[in-house]
């Protein structure tokens, strides 16, 4: 096991970090969730949030999730990510998952990583679902969205493909948490192929 692999930092808890910490709810780490935005209807097709969820805070109510369904102890925090607050919510993590959609708050993230020497895996979907990479941050590079804001994965369509996302992160950071390996990939609706 990599040596003091106990925090893991997941920032943004919607389509992607919302299924990775569900499917990582078995890995002996602690979490802390970072997301400032709140649970919407249409956020329950495609993200690991219920309608009794509806209103509130993603991390908080993934947070509450997580505790009542399985009995995680998960630190929720409800603010948006800045570069005044970076050192105080990615602090202490021993693993940063960056689940984000967007570039900017992506490089609020590897600035920290890097400056720290923290490591950072990241997770990321195109918005119509029919890609995704799982990149260590070595060798990841940013792409902003088309549009400011766009949507990501939003009608629920691409579950299937969300899941298998969140399936293939979760797997790399338990190889990483058992031997250091670490496995990049890119992702599309009918596989998964390693990057180099």
């Amino acid at each position: 096991m990599v040596k003091d692999a106990r925090m893991i930092v997941i920032v943004g808890v919607g389509a992607l970090g919302s299924h990775v910490a569900l499917l990582g709810r078995n890995l002996a780490v602690e979490y802390k969730l970072i997301d400032f935005d709140r649970v919407e209807q249409k956020n329950t097709l495609s993200q690991f949030h219920t309608r009794m969820g509806l209103g509130r805070n993603k991390a908080q109510a993934l947070a509450q999730g997580l505790q009542g369904l399985f009995g995680l102890k998960v630190e929720a925090v409800p603010h948006r990510l800045t570069a005044d607050n970076a050192e105080a919510l990615l602090g202490g993590a021993a693993l940063v998952l960056d689940c984000l959609d967007n570039g900017a708050s992506r490089r609020l993230v590897q600035g920290f990583a890097r400056a720290q020497g923290v490591p950072c895996l990241h997770g990321a979907l195109a918005a119509d679902g029919q890609f995704g990479r799982v990149i260590w941050d070595e060798h990841f590079g940013i792409d902003d969205e088309d549009v400011e804001g766009q949507p990501t994965c939003e009608d629920g369509e691409q579950l299937p493909f969300i899941g298998m996302a969140a399936a293939a992160m979760v797997q790399c950071v338990q190889d990483f948490l058992k031997d250091g390996t670490r496995r990049s990939l890119h992702l599309h609706p009918g596989g998964v192929v390693a990057v180099t």
